[in-house]
């Protein structure tokens, strides 16, 4: 397999935000007198569209906010904790620097609309690295309809078959797998069960720089 490109899922995969968003939705429920935990947010909204996410909860506990107005409390209460505490994930740069050094064309596609890109590229620094950035949110379907996929493939101008997608969440994964796009799951719970349809699973970002020298 001679890989030549990489597409890269944002949230969870190279910034620690998942705490972040879950928390965001968490302290605003928590206004609309709604307690929810972390693990509802693992369990039912990570890897969505904010629109997707905020009518998850809409729909669960009949709110009576617009899905507007929820969608961008989250938002807001998201983006400042990254732009404060937004970190990479452990072996981003080296594995970026990686890639950039063998010539390999990058691009995000992410669910996360431009506003969060713009946060998370501020705080880390990654404008230079992605020329290519495509949000779910462009499209009619978030994921897992894999479209944000097939938008980063024709940006790329690319062949399926020369690339790989990193993801974090099985939303991601079925996206991209339904893109018919070969897929790297990077999680520190790679190896749960419920990621098993990644074609290759591992734990860290400099896993994933061992798995591509071995092509």
């Amino acid at each position: 397999m001679q890989i030549n490109s990489v597409i890269f899922d944002m949230d969870g995969v190279m910034i620690d935000s998942e705490p972040q968003w879950a928390e965001a939705q968490i302290a605003v429920l928590a206004d609309l007198g709604i307690n929810i935990t972390e693990q509802d947010c693992e369990q039912l909204t990570r890897g969505k569209r904010i629109d997707e996410l905020s009518d998850t909860w809409i729909k669960k506990f009949q709110l009576s906010v617009s899905n507007q107005a929820l969608s961008e409390a989250i938002l807001a209460h998201g983006c400042a904790a990254i732009e404060q505490h937004g970190k990479a994930l452990t072996g981003l740069y080296e594995l970026l620097d990686f890639l950039k050094s063998n010539h390999i064309k990058l691009a995000v596609a992410t669910s996360s609309p431009p506003v969060v890109i713009k946060a998370v590229f501020d705080r880390l620094k990654l404008w230079d690295y992605f020329p290519i950035q495509c949000s779910a949110m462009d499209e009619e379907y978030g994921k897992p309809h894999p479209a944000v996929y097939l938008s980063a493939v024709k940006k790329l101008g690319i062949e399926k078959q020369e690339c790989i997608v990193i993801e974090d969440s099985v939303t991601g994964l079925i996206a991209a797998k339904a893109a018919n796009l070969t897929t790297f799951l990077v999680n520190t719970n790679y190896q749960n069960e419920k990621f098993s349809i990644a074609d290759k699973r591992m734990a860290s970002l400099l896993d994933v720089i061992e798995k591509l020298k071995q092509h």
